[in-house]
This record gives C-alpha cells, structure tokens and sequence, in this order.
C-alpha cells in the first residue's frame, strides 16, 4: 500500500468513528493510575447500574493486552463479523466488544502501543455500536498510548478514575487525574473502590486499603467523589461466574453504591450542581 492509499485509509476510518461517535449520546473512560483497583469491576457494575435505570449501554474494552470484560460477563465465544461490521456481543441487554473474543485463554498479546490503538479505533470504527446512551471505555492502568487513542477517537465527556484509599493508589490516581485534564475531558470524577471489607458473618467494616483516601484526592484536585464502594464477597465470586453484582444482588451495598455513582454520572449530563468541572 503507497502513501496515497495508506492517508485515503485513514480518512475512511476516521469517518467511521466520526459516525459512530456521533450516535453515542454519552462517552465515559475509566481510568485507573495502577493495576489492580477494580477498573473493569467498576466499568461493568457501573454500566449494568445504568441500564437498569433504562438506558442503552455498550461497553468498549479498551485494555487490548488485559481484557477482563468478557470473563466478567461470561462472554466466551468469536466475534461474529458481518458486512464488514463486528458485531458486539449483548449480555444482559448491554452491548459488549473485547480483544478476549479474538485470542485463545492465555495468549499472550505482544504488540507495541500503536499496534494497540489501532484495535481500538477498529472497536469504535468497524463495531455495529448504533445509538446509544452511554459507551463506557474500560482503559489499560496507567498514561499510556490506549487513553491517548480513547480520549481523541472517542472523545469521552466523563473520566471516572478509580482508585483504592491507600496512599501509594492515590499518588498513581493523582495522575490520571492530570491526564484527563490535560486531555480536556469535560468532567471528572473520582471511585474509591476497596472501601472497607464487609464482614459476610457480622456485617462489621473493616478498613483493609485505610479511609479517605478519595475524599482527600477529591478535595485536593476540587472534583467530585463519586461514591465509595466497599468489598464485598460476592462481588468477586459473581464477577468471576460472569454476573454483574448489581444485577445479582440489587440491594447489597456494594450494588447502592454503583447506582448512586450511576446516579450521578447521569445527573451531570443535565447540568446538575451535585458535579463540577474540574
């Protein structure tokens, strides 16, 4: 392929995520400083927390070398193509795309970072995404090439960075809370995820990760705390079996918590003051 051709494919692409952008009312990113803070536990339960309040939802993973999606919706099978369109998967009436659909378990993904965007322009160019009311980006941890890609393709108006209360979890969110600045996402706002472990025996809370670790980042960098989530059991053993906690178990704190995030998130679209811009 000459030049020519390589800038006439790349005008074509654009377009098409032009398009698909343009029938996605909301665009959110998940962001998370580290590995291990529940990024994709939050994306899914808040995205399933939204369609229950009737909204249509797709979830986008965007973590192209670690995609846990899937496994957390039980999604096991190809992705099917058709007319040159991917079609996402639809679990619990939520529409679904992931690099897992595409490797073998335990398949390493050895790709340098543009080789990863890439894919993730395919998910927003060639995926049948049709309208919707939020797309929800689960992004890879860390300030690297996959969050470049989301912020100028898909042009999120809402970065929900996650994180847990402890110290050195907070000093890695601070800079994906620069990072959507710098990227100019509209809002911004803050889960602490890990906020106390709920005994399943007595129901007592124990602090595992400390206390307050959002709320101090939320006040340092004037943006809004989005709501704690605690841990819970079942979050882990559901996410596991491929069920979303919030549709398992409803009335479970950890489920109040993800509808209240969802809650606002939502609030914000229609200018409400419980949000600021940051």
């Amino acid at each position: 392929m000459n030049q020519q051709d390589k800038q006439k494919a790349f005008e074509e692409e654009e377009k098409r995520i032009s398009e698909t952008v343009s029938k996605i009312k909301h665009r959110i990113a998940v962001f998370s400083g580290k590995g291990g803070v529940g990024k994709t536990t939050v994306s899914v339960n808040l995205a399933y927390a939204l369609k229950m309040e009737g909204y249509s939802v797709g979830i986008l993973d965007a973590d192209i070398t670690g995609p846990n999606v899937a496994k957390m919706l039980g999604v096991d099978n190809d992705i099917i193509f058709l007319n040159e369109k991917m079609i996402p998967f639809e679990k619990f009436g939520a529409k679904m795309i992931s690099m897992a659909s595409l490797l073998k378990n335990g398949t390493p993904l050895i790709w340098r970072g543009p080789m990863r965007s890439k894919v993730i322009n395919q998910f927003l160019a060639d995926v049948e995404w049709d309208e919707l009311d939020y797309l929800i980006a689960d992004l890879p941890p860390g300030t690297g090439d996959e969050i470049l890609t989301i912020a100028q393709q898909m042009k999120p108006d809402f970065a929900v960075v996650v994180t847990t209360p402890q110290d050195v979890s907070i000093l890695d969110a601070e800079r994906s809370v620069n990072m959507a600045k710098e990227l100019k996402i509209p809002y911004i706002g803050i889960v602490e995820n890990m906020a106390g472990f709920i005994c399943p025996r007595c129901g007592a809370v124990v602090e595992l990760f400390g206390a307050g670790g959002g709320e101090k980042l939320s006040q340092q960098y004037n943006i809004p705390l989005l709501g704690s989530v605690p841990i819970d059991l079942d979050a882990r053993i559901l996410g596991d079996a491929g069920k979303p906690i919030v549709l398992e178990k409803p009335e479970c704190e950890v489920s109040k918590s993800f509808k209240s995030i969802a809650d606002l998130i939502h609030a914000q679209h229609y200018e409400a003051p419980t949000i600021k811009k940051p």
